[in-house]
Formats: C-alpha cells, sequence, structure tokens
C-alpha cells in the first residue's frame, strides 16, 4: 500500500510584482506621486499561496509547476523558492518571453490597488507542463483563470484546458483547488463555469461571483449575505465538487456540496494597520487549504484564512505580512472578529 498523499502542488500565474505606493490614483494625464517602491517580490496565485504557507510554518511539502523566462526575474523566483525549500523540480523555464510581472499602484491611505500587468510567460503554459506521475502532494492550486492565455482555452472533452489539466490531476489521486482573476471583461460564463465540474475547492470573491453568477452581492448598503449564499449555492450547482470559498473584505462562506455551511468575519482591523491588499486572496486561500490539508473542520478553514489575510494586509507586498500560524491566529485576539448577519 503506498503512503497516503501529503503535501501542495501550486500551478499558474508566476509574477515577480513591483509594488509602489501612492499618494492618490490619477486619471488619465494626470500625475501621482511615488512614495516609496519595493524591490520585486512573489506575485501570482502559486507563488504566493506557497510563500504565505512556508511562512505559516505548514509541516508538509510545497511543490511548484509552471513557467518562467531565462532572465533576472527567473532567477529571483529560483532563488526565493530554494530559500523556502520549495520544490522546484516541475517549475521549467523558458527564453521564449519575459518572466511575467506586474507594476502594483497602492494608494497609500486606503491600501487600493490597481495591477498592470506583462503576461509574460504565462501566456505560454500548456497542459503539457504539468505531470502529476510526479507529486505526492495532496493539493493542487491553480490559478488564476482567465489569466492563462493557453489553459483558458476551450477543450471539447473537459470545456477549457485548464479542465484538462484539471481532471487529469484528479485522476492521479489529488484534490483540485482554484483560483480566478478579478478580470473586468465578459469571459467568465465561457472560461469559469465549463472548467468548474473539475474542481474541488473554489476560491471566488464577491466581484468574482457576481460576474460567474450574475447576482448582485455588494450594494451601496453593504454586503448582501444571502445572495452571498445564494452565488455559493449557483457555483457548487454549477459543477464544483466540494467546496466553494467565497470571501470578501467583510469575511468569508463556505459552502460544501453536502449541504454544510460556515460563516466568519474578518478581523475589524483599524485603518492605520493596513498597508496594502496586494495578495490577501491568496493568503486567504492558503490559510484554508493548510486547514483543509490537516483535514480541520471547516470553521476553523475559514479562521486560519482570514487572520492569514489580516496579516498580508500589515505589508505592501503579498507575504511579507504573513507570519507564523500561531502568531497570525494572534492578531484575533487583539482586534476582534466582525459580526456577520445570520
Amino acid at each position: 500500500m503506498s503512503a497516503p498523499r501529503s503535501g501542495l502542488l501550486a500551478g499558474g500565474n508566476w509574477i515577480i510584482d513591483f509594488v509602489k505606493m501612492i499618494d492618490v490614483y490619477p486619471g488619465e494625464d494626470a500625475l501621482a506621486n511615488i512614495g516609496e517602491s519595493a524591490p520585486g517580490t512573489n506575485g501570482g496565485a502559486p507563488y504566493n499561496v506557497l510563500m504565505d504557507l512556508a511562512r505559516l510554518g505548514v509541516s508538509f511539502p510545497l511543490e511548484a509547476v509552471g513557467l518562467i523566462g531565462s532572465d533576472a526575474n527567473g532567477e529571483l523566483i529560483l532563488a526565493d523558492c530554494r530559500e523556502r525549500a520549495i520544490d522546484l523540480s516541475q517549475l521549467q523555464r523558458t527564453s521564449e518571453a519575459p518572466t511575467s510581472f506586474t507594476d502594483v499602484m497602492t494608494v497609500s491611505d486606503t491600501g487600493r490597488r490597481t495591477f498592470f500587468h506583462c503576461r509574460g510567460t504565462n501566456a505560454l503554459l500548456r497542459p503539457e507542463h504539468f505531470d502529476f506521475s510526479k507529486t505526492r502532494a495532496k493539493i493542487f492550486h491553480l490559478g488564476y483563470l482567465l489569466l492563462l492565455d493557453e489553459l483558458d482555452l476551450p477543450d471539447a472533452a473537459f470545456g477549457t484546458q485548464a479542465g484538462a489539466v484539471l481532471a487529469r490531476a484528479r485522476a492521479a489521486g489529488l484534490l483540485t483547488s482554484v483560483d480566478v482573476v478579478s478580470e473586468e471583461g465578459r469571459r467568465f460564463a465561457s472560461v469559469v463555469l465549463p472548467t468548474l465540474p473539475q474542481v474541488d475547492i473554489l476560491f471566488v470573491n464577491e466581484f468574482e461571483a457576481q460576474r460567474i453568477t450574475g447576482k448582485t452581492l455588494k450594494t451601496p448598503a453593504g454586503f448582501d449575505w444571502i445572495a452571498m449564499k445564494e452565488a455559493a449555492q449557483d457555483l457548487l450547482d454549477a459543477g464544483v465538487q466540494q467546496w466553494v470559498f467565497l470571501h470578501c473584505e467583510d469575511g468569508a462562506i463556505a459552502l460544501g456540496k453536502n449541504g454544510q455551511i460556515a460563516c466568519q468575519g474578518s478581523l475589524q482591523l483599524p485603518a492605520s494597520f493596513i498597508r496594502g491588499t496586494t495578495g490577501a486572496g491568496d493568503a486567504f486561500a492558503a490559510g484554508v487549504l493548510a486547514g483543509l490539508h490537516e483535514e480541520n473542520p471547516v470553521a476553523e478553514c475559514l479562521r486560519w484564512g482570514v487572520t492569514a489575510a489580516a496579516a498580508s494586509l500589515r505589508h505592501p507586498s503579498a507575504s511579507q505580512g504573513i507570519a507564523s500560524l500561531p502568531e497570525c491566529l494572534a492578531l484575533a485576539a487583539i482586534h476582534g472578529y466582525r459580526q456577520l448577519p445570520d
């Protein structure tokens, strides 16, 4: 009998983020002042989630899969992952395009960020770059749908090329986890929906869920938590196999295929705590996935997710605010949780 599967394999968008703090987000032809800028740091779903899990101090193996360039930014990614003992055997390189990068403009007073993105090597990532016979991981996390040119293409059998990759992962014995990018566009129905039957665990924020389901989840009065639950159910009905995790700045909901439901308010953080929101969604996913890997109750997984997300907010980069899991959980004792409506 083979040993139980253990670990998390993360693939998809490998990005170097260049975060710049600005005083205001300008209109076209106007000027904004850069107060500070940071050297390139991790960006993209797999890179962020793996860095977050390493910082949280998980004990299970971490593995990378994807495509980066034969350039300085690619070297930066490799060095960063080696420092965190992340398995790089499936992180491949090419000279056909540069390593993907993003200029992240973060408004100092609000923490709101805007992304200027170079798709680079991520646009060349194809199904043949994934070999699930080489891993004993328990979970395969893929992100972001809508930002992976080749994997977003249609597939006759599995909806999309990403769906075909996920089907192979499931056939190999891995749980599949997927995240989506908050794209301004109308491709959610053509890319995300056909992929959902191959997804065991789906992460979406309220913007993405609204675009996929057509439900209005946020109004001038705030978040509509009844509509949030209905949207999560719609996503399960559309094909998600096990869990939908729908998150927003006020908290998160988890809805299971078996009807199980859990809700968790986010931490009540003072404005002075928040330096940036880049990577908060990936930090939430990392916390939840860590809990799911350890087969914790879903309510505990949500607490791990919202506290990891809160920790990420204290630094402009995606992951440098993350500390060990006990330190993240301790933030809840300091700040408390938001109370969500019934």
